[in-house]
């Protein structure tokens, strides 16, 4: 796990919560992300046309409130997905509810997320019952944040923060994050839930450029085992109490603070690949010399959804055969007799065919919490990377008895 967050890596004017409500038998299952002001938004949502209520009542909040959110009220547990009608009007109660407990604020200005098992009813009851007590808990202390994150987890092993700090003018800018996902990763936005809070002042329109640009070559370039949630949000709050002159496009500043939200975005983008349900190692797999960017992305990502090639990382055999062979059904032409693949940084195959290296030291290499892989195409100037784990015995056991 990550070093604890310390009060100086906090934004100003943002609060946190984290509870137990009954969802879950004993851990924390409801969270609460307040800010002091309305805060300018953007959020992205998974792609799945099997969407959840939480992420439909989103969508209609972020356009309602025209993208002014005052905080995010997370349970996990339970997704609140397939639920029907029933499920819709859970996600709204929690919304008015929370609206009450504050005063004068309206629904609209609330993002309501939920994770866990699809299919199954929310016991929404928990969740209003729990919400007088929650509402008194946010303090804006590493404690608090910490207790936040936990209570977004679902099969994740450890919670999963980020923070940076950046200055724009005489006024230092802080940048805090949360993250959970483990299983259902698969880069097509969001692939999990990211909670993102900064105390710049940014308007929503160029906010949410800004998430876009920090998430395609981070959130959206991971994948643990091929499958989009139905619940996948990423959302970025930046409520303006830093007190630094508003950013503008294309300006030295507005780059400094997209670095530095990229750079939250890919640590905890990579967190949750080696996290991911019985991960051993992160993999690299990178793809150069394609015809495109969109053709070595296509190739890298079926390299890195083939289970034959991560049973092979998991056993850290250097078959590169199976590598070669899942870019050959990528979709995309190329001639594999020129494609070169290097593994662990170990150049095994050359024009198409084995290059000799050392296999037991190659083994050994492989066994690395990182190792990266190079497949050049030698077809053109198209470049991709694509982060993705091992797959082994752990994540079946797992996912075979998520619910159960």
């Amino acid at each position: 796990m990550n070093e604890p967050l310390t009060a100086s890596e906090l934004p100003r004017g943002f609060t946190f919560a984290g509870m137990h409500c009954g969802l879950k038998k004993t851990k924390l299952d409801l969270g609460l992300l307040l800010s002091e002001v309305p805060a300018s938004a953007a959020a992205v949502f998974t792609m799945n046309q099997v969407v959840a209520a939480p992420v439909m009542l989103c969508r209609e909040n972020m356009k309602k409130s025209h993208q002014k959110i005052r905080g995010i009220i997370v349970n996990s547990g339970n997704a609140n997905c397939c639920s029907g009608p029933e499920g819709y009007a859970a996600s709204v109660a929690t919304a008015q509810k929370l609206s009450q407990e504050l005063g004068r604020v309206d629904p609209s200005q609330f993002l309501v997320c939920s994770t866990g098992v699809i299919g199954a009813p929310l016991q929404v009851e928990k969740i209003l019952v729990a919400m007088p007590e929650l509402v008194r808990l946010p303090k804006g202390d590493p404690w608090s944040f910490e207790q936040f994150a936990r209570s977004i987890m679902t099969t994740d092993t450890v919670p999963k923060w980020a923070a940076e700090k950046i200055r724009i003018g005489k006024k230092q800018v802080r940048i805090a994050a949360c993250a959970k996902g483990s299983g259902m990763i698969h880069p097509n936005m969001a692939t999990m839930f990211a909670f993102i809070a900064t105390d710049a002042t940014i308007a929503s329109p160029l906010l949410g450029r800004a998430l876009q640009e920090a998430v395609d070559p981070t959130f959206n370039s991971i994948t643990v085992d091929g499958d989009t949630s139905t619940n996948d949000t990423v959302a970025l709050l930046a409520n303006g109490l830093a007190g630094a002159r508003p950013l503008s496009a294309d300006t030295a500043n507005y780059r400094l603070f997209c670095e530095a939200l990229e750079s939250i975005c890919k640590t905890l983008a990579l967190a949750i690949v080696r996290d991911g349900e019985g991960a051993q190692r992160v993999i690299e797999i990178e793809v150069r010399g394609a015809p495109s960017d969109n053709a070595a992305d296509q190739i890298a990502r079926t390299i890195a959804n083939s289970p034959l090639v991560k049973t092979a990382f998991a056993g850290a055999d250097p078959n590169w055969g199976r590598i070669l062979a899942a870019a050959g059904r990528s979709g995309v032409k190329f001639n594999f007799e020129r494609v070169d693949i290097a593994l662990a940084g170990f150049e095994v195959c050359r024009g198409g065919r084995e290059y000799p290296f050392n296999e037991v030291t190659a083994h050994e290499k492989m066994l690395d919490k990182y190792v990266p892989v190079i497949v050049n195409l030698h077809a053109g100037e198209g470049h991709a990377r694509i982060w993705t784990c091992d797959l082994t015995k752990e994540y079946i056991h797992i996912n075979a008895s998520y619910r159960t």
